[in-house]
């Protein structure tokens, strides 16, 4: 039997947030509030969503909330994308009435599987960073910076009140409608109004102490924006089926036969990460490579060509985001007017 939720508040939920410079102060959500893009922020972040995806959010629309919105209902993609995985992990491991020699290939086949499973997602996130930090690193624009906001949720019973939930977006997030208003400094904590475009400004070479650095920075910021969105979803998926060709490699088949989560038995853990470690290697060379066992010269160099492939992609990727083509003119009153020569006021 499913509860009915009510009184659900996430308004004393605290969170690490944006404030001075090396000062990160733990702050209560009483309205949207921009978070640092830290490691330990974006986990809490995937947690947070990915715990409400299984829990909340699937309670909330079987109730039938008026509450419910869009986010939470792209929030729960989440769900199928697990249970598909698993499903694919296991479909060749879970059947026991194999063979003995049909068992032991199955179970080669089925833990490739379930590697290709893993490293296609992890490829597919970490791929995004070779676009996300040079990016950061050459413009000073953030692409994936988020922030939470606060929602004020309509009243379902009489007892209800003060209803807030939280949402975890990013200030890039809309490309037509990014929240410049997260970007803007706080007077209150003796920051300026334009810090943070001041130092896009400066980085991209418009100079220091610009009066209206905010509108000169607008239109390179979203020219990035849609740039690397672009960039990324290529990035992304060239290096996620890189991954998969990687994890159908034979020199896996070594790691596979010590493989163990044990972590309370330290020798036999220690000797599965290290054999791990061997095994991605000697991966990546025999997809470089190519198996001994091809037997034309494309199977031998498709390898060569996926890598080189992705490669290239996440390369023009990036250089394409990173040639702006919308930042402001130069020209000056000084370089248009000449103040030697003659002039006539009406």
């Amino acid at each position: 039997m499913i509860l009915p939720i009510r009184n659900f508040s996430e308004k004393n939920l605290t969170f690490k947030s944006d404030a001075k410079k090396g000062d990160v102060e733990e702050v209560s959500y009483d309205k949207d509030t921009l978070l640092e893009n830290t490691f330990t922020n974006r986990a809490r972040i995937s947690l947070d969503k990915f715990t409400k995806a299984f829990t909340i959010y699937p309670a909330k629309g079987l109730k039938g909330s008026k509450n419910s919105n869009f986010y939470e209902f792209l929030t729960m993609g989440t769900v199928p994308y697990v249970i598909g995985s698993i499903t694919l992990m296991s479909i060749f491991n879970s059947y026991k009435q194999y063979l003995p020699f049909s068992k032991a290939n199955a179970a080669k086949l089925g833990n490739k599987m379930a590697l290709g499973v893993v490293l296609y997602c992890a490829f597919k996130e970490l791929s995004k960073a070779l676009i996300t930090r040079p990016v950061k690193w050459k413009t000073g624009i953030d692409t994936e910076l988020p922030y939470a906001k606060v929602n004020y949720l309509l009243q379902e019973s009489p007892d209800d009140y003060n209803l807030t939930s939280i949402e975890y977006h990013k200030v890039g997030e809309s490309v037509d409608f990014p929240r410049w208003d997260q970007l803007y400094g706080d007077p209150k904590k003796g920051e300026k109004l334009n810090f943070r475009y001041d130092k896009i400004a400066e980085k991209n070479g418009l100079g220091k102490d610009l009066n209206d650095s905010d509108q000169e920075v607008k239109p390179m910021y979203k020219e990035v924006l849609v740039k690397s969105k672009l960039a990324k979803s290529f990035t992304s998926f060239m290096w996620a089926a890189t991954a998969v060709c990687l994890a159908f490699q034979k020199p896996w088949e070594s790691y596979f036969k010590v493989a163990t989560l044990k972590f309370w038995k330290p020798k036999e853990f220690g000797h599965s990460l290290k054999v791990l470690g061997k095994s991605f290697i000697e991966s990546v060379k025999e997809l470089y490579k190519g198996s001994p066992e091809s037997f034309s010269k494309l199977e031998r160099n498709s390898g060569k060509l996926l890598l080189g492939a992705s490669v290239l992609v996440t390369a023009l990727g990036l250089l394409n985001t990173l040639h702006i083509t919308k930042k402001p003119s130069k020209v000056t009153e000084a370089t248009v007017m000449d103040k030697n020569k003659e002039s006539v006021v009406s």
